[in-house]
């Protein structure tokens, strides 16, 4: 039998699952390059600043991302609970995503504007002086750690060679931008802008 000739050929085997694969990867993925909801970003969506975008580095470099996903589903339960379901649209500038899939705790895709300033301070210090139950870790070293401004109009430059569009005035001013910032400010500016825009359209 055919079938039996190809699960006994390990060569064959390999040869054709690769080649399913590959179909798959074709049929799913290719089309998505040329859909414009997933490679045009929403209205109103720019690059992000230069103090968020050390920010995003930090919630990266902390492992945010490991425990907070960044990915509303469209389900009822989900929008109930975080707000308007994520839109590919709001993450084409976002290299890498942040998407996660993780939730040790609450999804943050909508957490821009929900605390001041303050609340995320003494969040980010001790968790349990806002949220008791809260298995979250402290980061103190926040506080003490200020940015490296030589290096953001780089990372600036890196991100417009992927196709973010920052002006070389966004380039020349970030050193300014974040000079003399702490790394608190940084993360602050960050999660103060996630999913903002989306939310004030709805």
């Amino acid at each position: 039998m055919k079938h039996e000739a190809i699960e006994t050929n390990i060569s064959l085997m390999i040869i054709l699952v690769v080649v399913a694969i590959s179909f798959g990867t074709l049929v799913e993925l290719v089309p998505l390059l040329f859909d414009r909801q997933t490679n045009e970003p929403i209205a109103g969506l720019t690059p992000l600043p230069a103090l968020a975008l050390e920010g995003r580095d930090i919630y990266i470099r902390e492992g945010c991302n490991n425990c907070h996903s960044q990915m509303i589903r469209p389900l009822r339960a989900e929008t109930e609970r975080y707000g308007h379901y994520s839109v590919a649209g709001e993450s084409v500038y976002d290299h890498p995503f942040l998407f996660g899939s993780k939730r040790t705790g609450p999804d943050l895709a909508r957490v821009g504007g929900r605390y001041s300033d303050d609340w995320h301070r003494a969040h980010m210090h001790n968790p349990r002086d806002v949220v008791p139950e809260s298995n979250m870790p402290s980061y103190p070293w926040l506080f003490e750690n200020s940015l490296d401004a030589a290096v953001t109009g780089k990372k600036m430059a890196a991100l417009k060679k992927v196709g973010v569009p920052y002006s070389q005035a966004d380039i020349d001013g970030a050193e300014a931008a974040v000079s003399g910032k702490l790394e608190i400010d940084a993360l602050i500016a960050y999660l103060q802008q996630l999913g903002t825009l989306l939310r004030s359209r709805r």
